[in-house]
């Protein structure tokens, strides 16, 4: 296998880990109490985010390990911190946003106010269903880019 190949399999192997990970984390292993108070302002919702974005984080390093291991996809320790810390702090910028994608104003989060610009407003007020799906495709476009630090460079 090629240089190119080895860099693509393992970056298509570390997206799937992280993604069981995210799965795992952010339904299975996240607090009821944490998801509810992670969007709220102050030091509760801070503190509440930063919980589940450390068990999401730990989850996420468990499953990508797992695959390192079983896979032998012989990923860089430093490589896949990174791709760790990169998933682990824009879960947190995304997860703060929870509960204000409807509002619109200067003291909204700016991934919301981002997201009103390019003119997913009236979708995020009008559907009840948008705020969790624009959340799900931040995450996910985060995690693919996490995957790439993590797989990509030679070995």
């Amino acid at each position: 296998m090629n240089h190119d190949t080895e860099a693509a399999a393992r970056t298509a192997a570390a997206y799937a880990a992280l993604m069981a990970g995210h799965e795992l984390g952010d339904y299975v292993v996240q607090r009821d109490t944490d998801a509810a108070a992670k969007g709220r302002p102050g030091s509760e919702g801070r503190a509440a985010c930063a919980r589940h974005c450390l068990t999401y984080t730990a989850t996420q390093a468990v499953t990508l390990y797992a695959a390192h291991r079983l896979l032998g996809l012989r990923l860089r320790p430093g490589r896949a911190a990174a791709a760790l810390a990169l998933s682990g702090l824009t879960h947190y910028a995304i997860d703060r946003c929870a509960t204000h994608w409807p509002e619109d104003g200067p003291d909204a989060p700016a991934l919301v106010r981002a997201a009103h610009a390019a003119g997913k407003g009236t979708w995020l007020q009008r559907d009840p269903g948008a705020p969790a799906l624009l959340d799900q495709a931040l995450h996910k476009a985060c995690i693919a880019a996490a995957a790439v630090l993590a797989g990509a460079g030679r070995h």
